[in-house]
């Protein structure tokens, strides 16, 4: 049994350098994706045409707004004159157009933030596309995010391949994501491509 354990414990002596090797051969980076993504291409295009579709959405949900503060206003105005079932009836109405605005902005918000996926998802494809390609080329195990609260205190400069990967996304940008339509007159009707169905009443 003795010599038994003295020829295990010789054989783990000896695999504890091949493991310290082979982690010694990894190569790790790292990059700011918050950088990475406020210098991409096609950043500053996808976000002013969102803006543009969202002074749609703005002016549908001011109108909205402006609607239930003028009941609001004539809610406090009505209701020392009303008693009883008139009472009754007339909040019943003024707390059914509350529901209705708030489900109409809630839904206007997300399909807002769709539409703003929508124009950010070929730029985060072709960030997720580069960074793949960065690390295989370069033979990185590992490619951290020290914007995404990897735990770094200290380190190489030289592994920073930030530059790197925003050039490359430059190179392999993909084209800007056309404007949509301007959006439809009225209060309840939503604008063209933030929605795929018209809000209904």
């Amino acid at each position: 049994m003795r010599v038994l354990s003295f020829v295990g414990a010789i054989a783990l002596v000896a695999a504890v350098p091949s493991l310290a090797t082979a982690q010694a051969a990894q190569k790790f980076a790292f990059v700011n994706s918050q950088a990475l993504l406020q210098n991409a291409p096609g950043r500053a295009e996808a976000e002013a045409s969102f803006e543009k579709e969202m002074t749609g959405v703005r002016t549908q949900l001011a109108k909205l707004q402006d609607s239930l503060s003028a009941m609001n206003e004539a809610w406090a105005k009505e209701e020392p004159t009303l008693q009883g079932a008139a009472k009754e009836a007339r909040l019943k109405t003024l707390r059914e157009k509350e529901q209705k605005w708030g489900a109409e902005a809630q839904k206007l918000q997300s399909q807002a933030q769709e539409r703003q996926e929508e124009l950010m998802q070929p730029i985060m494809e072709n960030l997720r596309k580069v960074l793949d390609d960065v690390r295989m080329d370069g033979g990185y195990a590992f490619i951290f995010d020290v914007a995404a609260g990897a735990f770094i205190v200290s380190a190489d400069k030289n592994l920073d391949i930030t530059d790197r990967v925003l050039s490359k996304m430059r190179l392999a940008a993909p084209r800007a994501a056309p404007a949509k339509p301007a959006p439809a007159a009225g209060p309840t009707s939503a604008p063209a491509g933030i929605t795929k169905k018209p809000p209904t009443e």
